[in-house]
């Protein structure tokens, strides 16, 4: 799970360099890669709770987000 967190860095990054190397404002690019990431990261970390008050099977204990 902690994979989806790297993986939209790196795509966030690579959106960083592009967009400024096309006219649009480092700082503004930058904003949009965090966006990403913490929106990433809030999915991983909220998961397993919701997975769990939905009825969900229970996560296994390594993909808990609180145990990070």
């Amino acid at each position: 799970m902690r994979l989806i967190v790297y993986v939209s860095l790196v795509i966030g990054l690579v959106w960083w360099i592009v967009a400024w190397a096309f006219g649009i404002k480092a700082f503004d690019a930058f904003l949009l890669t965090m966006a990403l990431v913490v929106g990433a990261a809030a999915y991983v970390i909220v998961k397993p709770f919701l997975d769990r008050m939905l009825g969900r099977e229970a996560a296994p204990i390594e993909e808990d987000g609180a145990r990070y």
